[in-house]
């Protein structure tokens, strides 16, 4: 098989190939000759065109599976008939039990092996998730009365840390029993500014999804 003379093509064609294997052998024990061989006719060079590393790949592949999940999330921001906190609250629901979730954690690295990903995704969370999406939306709360802070940006930030860090299970693999500790204070935390936002139905699905990472890990 010949490069393709559209670049885009090619690009979606290596992450078509990278996300079936993926979810087939987990992300750790795909290398990136694993991809060449289903990918037959294309060189590594080509790969190595668009991509520097797995780890870029990765990167793309999940970018190109939550697309769906921001335009999710954007719309939610945009909604009139909800508070700030009602805001948050639906945006942690829909975001959890996205069927997009089951995907990535069947697929997910073990982040405290790839110190470089972990950077990657922290970064995209500061830099991108929570300017766009999480504070708007604690800034609306404040002025609406539902939600009480005077560091308005430092709290968004520590929601998404504490959600998509300390409670993720590809960053500590926590035991049932230890991500439900976790989100008790979490969730205790979040009631004093006054942010009823997560409930044990978050809690069940947390401990489903780790469930998946450890039985594909």
């Amino acid at each position: 098989m010949a490069r393709n003379k559209h670049p885009e093509e090619t690009v979606d064609l290596i992450l078509d190939v990278a996300f079936r294997l993926f979810m087939k052998k987990g992300y750790e024990y795909t290398s990136i000759q694993d991809i060449i061989d289903q990918l037959k006719g294309l060189s590594k060079g080509a790969i190595y065109h668009h991509f520097k590393s797995k780890e870029d790949i990765f990167i793309a592949v999940t970018d190109r599976i939550t697309k769906e999940s921001n335009r999710m999330l954007a719309a939610i921001c945009s909604r009139s008939d909800l508070n700030g906190q009602e805001k948050l609250k639906a945006i942690f629901k829909e975001s959890i039990f996205h069927p997009d979730q089951e995907e990535l954690f069947t697929a997910a690295p073990d982040l405290n092996k790839n110190p470089k990903l972990l950077v990657s995704i922290l970064r995209n969370m500061v830099d991108k998730l929570v300017p766009d999406y999480i504070l708007p939306i604690v800034k609306q709360g404040i002025s609406d009365g539902s939600i009480q802070t005077d560091y308005p940006e430092e709290l968004a930030e520590i929601i998404m840390l504490a959600i998509n860090v300390w409670m993720n299970p590809m960053v500590f693999e926590d035991t049932a029993e230890k991500i439900c500790r976790k989100f008790i204070v979490f969730q205790q935390m979040m009631l004093g500014f006054g942010l009823d936002i997560v409930d044990h139905e978050f809690l069940g699905r947390l401990q489903e999804l780790a469930g998946m990472y450890q039985e594909n890990k």
